[in-house]
């Protein structure tokens, strides 16, 4: 039972020292394991003559061959199952649309982890059993809604397990039901905010809301401010991957300066995407994670494309375990566009800047001739729209000219009127690419 300040205060302020001797002994047991019940680990280790036994230090993490989404995508449905098939005891799988989708299997010992996991998560966030928690993450097959639920349920919280859509119904419950704490993608959250506003509903005065948890996509800083501004709360970002085992990874505490990896459950490491190479701690590069308590399908070095940094220094909560900064893309949704390099998460940026603009916006490439098109759709905001004085021609000048100078390129911009622009309460899909197929 949690009492304070932690959920597992012994855990949670283990010394780095500690932390490291634990995760070594659990990887050593965690291989084994690999090696000695899954088919598909067996023989990637046996192709490159590695036996468990060669892992004695965490130098020789880096000899274990990493797993990729392609490997789950190959080996569907239960091609990388370590356990035995009654022992599998729930089934997740990823929220991908086209092939073969991530399968993720869980044992009864798997979902006991992943709700300590999420139960110490929100904790961390100020959560506590007298909070109403508004759980609006997909339930079913998506980890979401699960993920929070199982968490709440350990901690004690009072939940509302809405799922996505009815959004309409969805503020008249959190206003009747007295929710304090909002679970969601950052790109729902907006959503929730533009309906309250066109609704006559002002938060602070009308919810007893108090926290949004958000995560399944990236959100920038200015998201981030923009939602804490409409919402009056204070926001807390959430990190987690089907494939290790939903959200519960790591998590943001009140000092906003990076999410706590629990490291007691990963191991989390920095590489080169392009290399492969393990870069120190503080340098930008792409998430690694090892599992080392999953039973019913374990991962072993996973490659998840997520770019971000990771720091070691104790953070001011007193927790002492490694710090992952805000994920601010994948190296996979990194979009060529004229041989110019150009995330998604930039665009966001640019278009955070300006009040006249809502949150939401569309980029559409194509290549109907020799070169590339590339098309941003922004949206007004319903005070914009009302705006007599509002100058569209310059306002659209000064949006490419932003954009101009964030990725060096030019873009054609279309300015749309509020809520033209698609909504959902799972991933905001960002970019719709027509050259697929055209040379």
């Amino acid at each position: 039972m949690a009492d304070g300040k932690y959920w597992n205060e012994k855990i949670e302020t283990l010394s780095c020292e500690e932390i490291r001797k634990l995760q070594l002994q659990k990887l050593k047991e965690q291989v084994k394991y690999c090696y000695n019940n899954s088919a598909f680990y067996r023989k990637k280790f046996d192709n490159i003559c590695l036996k468990p036994d060669d892992i004695k230090t965490f130098d020789d993490l880096k000899k274990i061959p990493f797993t990729v989404k392609t490997d789950l995508k190959e080996n569907y449905p239960y091609g990388m199952v370590a356990a035995p098939p009654d022992e599998i005891v729930e089934i997740h799988t990823s929220s991908g649309t086209t092939g073969n989708q991530i399968v993720s299997a869980y044992t009864k010992n798997d979902i006991d982890v992943w709700q300590e996991l999420m139960a110490r998560s929100i904790y961390a966030t100020g959560g506590r059993p007298q909070d109403v928690i508004h759980i609006a993450y997909g339930y079913g097959l998506f980890t979401g809604g699960f993920g929070f639920h199982y968490g709440a349920q350990k901690l004690g919280v009072r939940i509302v397990p809405i799922s996505g859509g009815m959004t309409q119904r969805q503020v008249k419950l959190m206003k009747d039901l007295d929710v304090t704490i909002l679970a969601c993608t950052p790109s729902f959250a907006v959503y929730l905010a533009e309906t309250m506003l066109q609704e006559g509903i002002v938060p602070s005065r009308d919810l007893k809301l108090k926290r949004g948890i958000f995560g399944a996509e990236p959100w920038s800083q200015q998201m981030r401010q923009r939602i804490e501004k409409d919402l009056g709360i204070e926001t807390f970002d959430i990190y987690g991957l089907t494939e290790l085992c939903g959200p519960g990874v790591s998590i943001e505490c009140s000092e906003h300066n990076g999410l706590h990896v629990w490291e007691d459950h990963f191991i989390v490491e920095i590489i080169d995407s392009n290399t492969g190479e393990p870069l120190p701690d503080g340098q930008e590069g792409e998430l690694v994670f090892t599992a080392l308590n999953k039973t019913g399908l374990p991962i072993l070095r996973y490659r998840t494309f997520d770019i971000s940094k990771i720091t070691r220094e104790k953070c001011a909560c007193g927790r002492t375990h490694a710090r992952m900064l805000r994920v601010t893309g994948r190296s996979d949704d990194m979009l060529i566009v004229r041989g110019v390099n150009v995330f998604p998460s930039q665009i966001e940026f640019v278009i955070l800047q300006f009040p006249e603009l809502a949150s939401q916006y569309l980029i559409i490439l194509d290549r109907p001739r020799a070169l590339d098109t590339f098309l941003i759709k922004v949206e007004l905001t319903e005070q914009a729209q009302t705006d007599v004085n509002l100058d569209l021609k310059q306002l659209k000048q000064n949006i490419q000219y932003r954009i101009y100078i964030t990725t060096g390129l030019s873009a054609e911009i279309e300015i749309v009127k509020p809520n033209d622009l698609p909504r959902t309460d799972g991933k905001a899909k960002r970019v719709i690419d027509l050259r697929k197929g055209k040379m």
